[in-house]
C-alpha cells in the first residue's frame, strides 16, 4: 500500500481555534504542517485524531497519523494534522463518559473551521480545495464541522470541498438533521461494538445523497490499523455500556478503505 511510505518531516506550527464569541480570540492549538512542495497551490487535508489524541507517548504524532500523512502527502496535497488536546491539558478522551468530556464536539468544531482558515490563508495551497479527514471522535468532528444544521458552520468562511470519516458516531448528527457542506465518505466496520455502523447507514440512507457509506465486513472499530483485535474494558461508551469495546485493525478493510479514501479524494479535487 502506498501508505507504508515514510512521512515526511513536520512544521510545528500555531493554529487558532475560531473564537467562541465575538471579539474573543481563539485558543492557539498545536499543528503539525507537511507541505508538498508543489510549485503551484495545491490541495490540502486537515486530519483530526479521535479520542485517544493525536501523539505519541515521545509527544510526536501517532504511527498511524504518520501513515495517512505519507499516504496523503506522495499524492502532492499538504497535509494539516491538529492536536485538539494538549492546548487544553489533555491526552486522552476514551476512558470519560460522554457528557462528562473535558474536551467538547463544539470545541472541536471550532478547532477545526479555525484550521480550515489558516490552511486557506497559506499561499501553497489551495484554498478552494480542502478537505477534512476524522477518525472516530474526529470522524464525528468531521460530520459535526460540515453540517449545515449548526449555525457556525452555515457562516463559516472557508468550507472544504470533501470530508471522509472513519467509524464516527453518527447518531447526534443525524438527529440533528444532518446537511453536509460537501460530499462525504464514511467508511465504518460493520461489527464495531464502540461507534456502530447502523446509525451512518441510515444517515446515508435517509439523509442526503451527498453522503457514501462503505462497510467493511468482519470489521471493528480501528479497523485501519495494525495492532490486533483487543477487548478495551477502560471504554465506558459503547453500544454496550460498562461491557468494554473491541478495537483493532483487519488487513482487508484497512486495504480497501485506504484505496477507496485516496480514490475520492482524487476525484474530489480533479473537479474545477
Amino acid at each position: 500500500m502506498p501508505g507504508q511510505a515514510a512521512a515526511p518531516e513536520p512544521v510545528a506550527v500555531q493554529v487558532p481555534s475560531l473564537a467562541a464569541g465575538q471579539g474573543a480570540t481563539g485558543l492557539a492549538l498545536s499543528g503539525w504542517w507537511y507541505t508538498a512542495g508543489a510549485a503551484d497551490p495545491a490541495p490540502a487535508v486537515l486530519l483530526l485524531h479521535g479520542c485517544g489524541g493525536m501523539l505519541n507517548k515521545h509527544g510526536q504524532p501517532s504511527a498511524k497519523m504518520r501513515e495517512y500523512v505519507a499516504l496523503l502527502h506522495q499524492r502532492g496535497w499538504h497535509v494539516l494534522a491538529l492536536d485538539s488536546l494538549s492546548a487544553r491539558g489533555g491526552t486522552e478522551l476514551c476512558t470519560q463518559r460522554i457528557g462528562t468530556r473535558k474536551v467538547t464536539q463544539a470545541e472541536r468544531r471550532r478547532d477545526a473551521l479555525g484550521a480550515l482558515q489558516w490552511l486557506a490563508a497559506q499561499p501553497q495551497v489551495d484554498a478552494r480545495r480542502l478537505a477534512l479527514l476524522g477518525w472516530s471522535n474526529g470522524g464525528s468532528t468531521v460530520l459535526a464541522t460540515t453540517n449545515l444544521a449548526h449555525a457556525l458552520v452555515r457562516g463559516a468562511d472557508v468550507q472544504p470541498r470533501f470530508a471522509a470519516a472513519f467509524y464516527p458516531g453518527c447518531e447526534a448528527e443525524s438527529q440533528r438533521g444532518y446537511r453536509p457542506v460537501s460530499d462525504t465518505l464514511l467508511l465504518v466496520g460493520q461489527l464495531d461494538d464502540w461507534t456502530a455502523a447502523e446509525p451512518c447507514q441510515r444517515l446515508a440512507r435517509d439523509g442526503p445523497p451527498r453522503v457514501t457509506v462503505l462497510t467493511y465486513e468482519g470489521a471493528y472499530h480501528g479497523f485501519d490499523g495494525s495492532a490486533p483485535l483487543r477487548l478495551r474494558s477502560d471504554v465506558p461508551n459503547g453500544v454496550h455500556p460498562g461491557q468494554g469495546v473491541h478495537v483493532g485493525g483487519q488487513p482487508a478493510a484497512r486495504a480497501a478503505s485506504q484505496a477507496a479514501l485516496v480514490q475520492a479524494l482524487q476525484a474530489a479535487f480533479a473537479k474545477p
